[in-house]
C-alpha cells in the first residue's frame, strides 16, 4: 500500500511541519477484530462517532530510575487537547510497521531515540471522547523501553511532560484530566513494563 507523506495533514490536525494549506490527508489502516488490515480511512472521519476499529500504538519510555516519562498533549491538538496521557501515541501510515512507526513518532514528539524499544502486546478498546465527541475505536500495538537522553518536546505536539512514579502517577491521575484511553494502555502493558524496570520501580 502506499504511504502517505509524513507532511500531510487533516482537518484540525497538523503533522509536525506541515504548512498549515496541506492539502493531501493523513489515512490511517482500518482492520478486523484480529488486526488484519482491511483498508484505510482519512483520519479525522475514523476518529467521527461511532469510530472505525484503525491501527494504532502507545509508547512507554522509563528513565534509570524506571519513572514513566507522561506528555501532556498541545492545547493545539483537534483529539483529547490539554490532557496528559502515555510518553507517545499515534497511528502508522497505511503499509508502514507498528515499530517503524512508534520510532518515527518517538523522534518526531519528544527528539529522543528510545533504548530496548521493545513490543508489549495489543489491545483493542473503544473510548469516546466526551468534549470533542470522537471516538477511539483502535486496534493498539503497546511498546516499552528506555530513555538515556533529555526529551525535547516538539510545541505543536506537546505542552510538558514530567517523569513520575507509580505513587506520584496515581496522585496526578486522581487530580488531573488524562487521555480516556491512557488507564487501557498502560494496564496492558504493565506484564512488559514491570519486566522491563523490575519489581523496586514498583510497576
Amino acid at each position: 500500500m502506499p504511504i502517505t507523506p509524513a507532511n500531510g495533514q487533516t482537518a484540525g490536525a497538523s503533522a509536525v511541519g506541515a504548512p498549515e494549506d496541506a492539502a493531501e490527508p493523513i489515512m490511517l489502516e482500518l482492520v478486523d477484530e484480529d488486526g488484519t488490515t482491511i483498508g484505510t480511512a482519512e483520519k479525522l472521519a475514523a476518529h467521527q462517532a461511532p469510530g472505525q476499529l484503525h491501527r494504532a500504538f502507545s509508547v512507554f519510555l522509563f528513565d534509570e530510575k524506571g519513572r514513566l516519562l507522561l506528555q501532556r498533549r498541545a492545547l493545539s491538538k483537534y483529539h483529547s487537547p490539554g490532557v496528559w496521557s502515555n510518553t507517545c501515541c499515534g497511528h502508522p501510515y497505511p503499509g508502514e510497521t507498528p515499530f517503524a512507526a512508534a520510532s518515527r513518532r518517538t523522534a518526531e514528539e519528544l527528539g529522543v531515540a528510545p533504548a530496548l524499544l521493545a513490543e508489549a502486546g495489543t489491545v483493542r478498546y473503544n473510548h469516546p471522547d466526551p468534549d470533542s465527541g470522537l471516538v477511539e475505536q483502535e486496534y493498539n500495538h503497546l511498546f516499552v523501553g528506555l530513555l538515556r537522553t533529555e526529551p525535547a518536546p516538539e510545541p505543536t505536539e506537546i505542552a510538558e511532560v514530567a517523569f513520575v512514579t507509580p505513587e506520584e502517577l496515581a496522585e496526578r491521575h486522581a487530580r488531573l484530566p488524562f487521555s480516556a484511553w491512557f488507564m487501557t494502555v498502560l494496564d496492558a502493558a504493565r506484564p512488559a513494563v514491570r519486566e522491563l524496570t523490575g519489581k523496586s520501580a514498583g510497576w
